[in-house]
């Protein structure tokens, strides 16, 4: 189990402090503390499930960026074998914020592609704390054009708070690396299966994620932008980040009720970080059972639910006439 505990957390942690020390008060003086231990244990409990089963949509960012959490390289251990890393973007280097390759799922070949973050400071400067650059997106582009020549499914695992946004960036024409993926991921004849497994930020995200289907992680997010960049533009203060979350409607139930996402993805009690194993056992289930129904198309309805599903995103109001119309409808 994680033991670094995020701010809203901070009860759980001091009353299982609380029951960690009288466990040792008991076992070094042998008092027995058996009804104290069991009144305890039933108010972590309650205060547990009340925490968790109530988590606000800052809160559930929060868990989606925790330090602990399963990153790609960490669903690749647990639910691939003979994972061979392609490396490269043929034009310019390798980003390493993003990593690739053929595996076998479940003895099925694939091609899995995923954002990457690092673990200390180190691996985070070596993985460009998540954020691709454009090769980056180029090479996931290239493994993808691979895997259609084969003939083998492309899998995304997404977990970046966007594109990397740095001069550097820019003048290897990031936005045109971005809209390459966007254009070329409709034309694949395969099945592309994206999983939003921790933050599913603008662009940087989308350019992964044109996909048959979207899962999301139970506490993930996929946004059009992080919520500290929207209080920065809408209220001149990056503080208003937890109001911002509010208004984005980002959250997994969110996703799933406005047809952005295909199927929300359980984690361990908790968030996924509490248990790697339940959590990739949770994301394979999901991931054969969408393979096995993606797998009976043929590449041209499979192209052409891929166009359909991205058509059908978003919500739109008509009103006929006046000021006042407009507003009704936009509050109501």
């Amino acid at each position: 189990m994680a033991d670094i505990y995020l701010e809203f957390e901070k009860p759980i942690s001091e009353l299982r402090k609380k029951i960690e020390e009288l466990e040792n008060l008991s076992r070094n003086s042998q008092i027995d503390v058996s009804e104290e231990l069991k009144a305890l244990n039933a108010k972590l409990t309650k205060m547990t499930k009340d925490i968790y089963t109530h988590l606000s949509p800052w809160q559930r960012i929060q868990l989606s960026r925790h330090p602990e959490r399963p990153y790609t390289l960490d669903y690749i251990e647990h639910l691939f074998t003979e994972f061979t890393e392609l490396s490269g973007d043929r034009r310019f280097g390798d980003d390493h914020a993003v990593v690739g390759g053929f595996a076998l799922f479940r003895g099925t070949p694939v091609m899995v592609i995923g954002t990457q973050k690092g673990r200390d400071m180190k691996s985070n400067v070596f993985r460009n704390f998540g954020w691709p650059s454009p090769e980056g997106y180029r090479k996931a582009m290239r493994l993808m054009h691979l895997a259609d020549k084969a003939a083998v499914p492309v899998i995304t695992f997404i977990d970046t708070p966007g594109a990397y946004p740095g001069v550097a960036s820019e003048e290897r024409h990031i936005a045109e690396a971005i809209a390459v993926n966007l254009r070329d991921m409709f034309s694949l004849s395969v099945p592309v299966i994206s999983v939003i497994i921790g933050e599913g930020g603008s662009g940087g995200a989308i350019g992964l994620g044109v996909g048959n289907r979207l899962l999301v992680l139970e506490n993930a997010y996929y946004s059009v932008i992080t919520p500290e960049g929207c209080a920065a533009i809408l209220w001149k203060d990056r503080k208003f980040a937890p109001q911002a979350a509010e208004a984005l409607q980002l959250t997994a139930d969110r996703l799933l009720e406005l047809g952005v996402a295909d199927q929300i993805i359980k984690e361990p009690f908790g968030g996924a970080h509490r248990d790697y194993l339940k959590a990739a056992e949770f994301v394979g289930k999901a991931l054969a059972s969408n393979l096995s129904a993606l797998g009976k198309l043929s590449g041209e309805k499979l192209r052409d639910q891929r166009y359909e599903k991205f058509r059908a995103m978003g919500r739109f109001l008509t009103v006929e006439s006046g000021d006042e119309d407009i507003t009704a409808a936009v509050e109501k």
